[in-house]
């Protein structure tokens, strides 16, 4: 019987989730399926990829043969390097310490890069949220100096109004006592 791992469609329209499955070829996308290996969700970013690792491999070491995405989805979490690797020790390349070794040198590596494009994305989406704060701050300070020129002007406006009001005023009041002056004196 010819197997072949590939995804089953899951989840509603427009918000697909796929059952990583290993099934027989003859059997339609959605049907029947020998045993359900994992998961995969692509509405998340990055897509969520929950995989059971012992027997995806040993499906495809018996044989199995994954789609292309599936095939991509394998070598992402290292199953076709564990494949390649189990296959240099039947022949005798290394041994399975050496093996173990690689695969966790491997692993290791993918995790550091994982986290470091994380760390940079985190920093990168910092730096951008500064540089908004900041160019937000430059047009708040602005519009604020516009507003302390405009409230200047009305004040020494409302001041030159009032001094000509005062000056008015004490025109009136110093004429008075000018007339009275004048009469007084005559």
């Amino acid at each position: 019987m010819a197997t072949k791992i590939r995804l089953q469609r899951r989840g509603r329209k427009g918000y697909a989730f796929y059952s990583i499955v290993a099934a027989d070829v003859r059997a339609p996308r959605d049907g029947k399926f020998i045993e359900k290996i994992g998961t995969y969700n692509p509405n998340t970013n990055p897509a969520t990829v929950d995989l059971n690792f012992e027997r995806a491999l040993y499906w495809v070491e018996v044989g199995a043969q994954p789609t292309d995405t599936v095939r991509s989805i394998l070598s992402k979490e290292g199953v076709m390097l564990m494949k390649h690797l189990n296959g240099g020790v039947r022949k005798g390349a290394f041994d399975e310490a050496t093996a173990q070794a690689k695969f966790e040198a491997w692993k290791n590596e993918k995790d550091a890069k994982a986290s470091a494009f994380a760390n940079q994305k985190a920093a990168d989406k910092k730096a951008a949220a500064e540089a908004r704060l900041a160019a937000e701050k430059e047009v708040n300070a602005k519009i604020a100096e516009k507003v302390a020129e405009k409230k200047a002007a009305e004040a020494a406006a409302k001041a030159e109004a009032e001094a000509a009001a005062a000056a008015e005023a004490q025109g009136e009041t110093e004429a008075p006592a000018e007339e009275t002056e004048a009469t007084a004196a005559e």
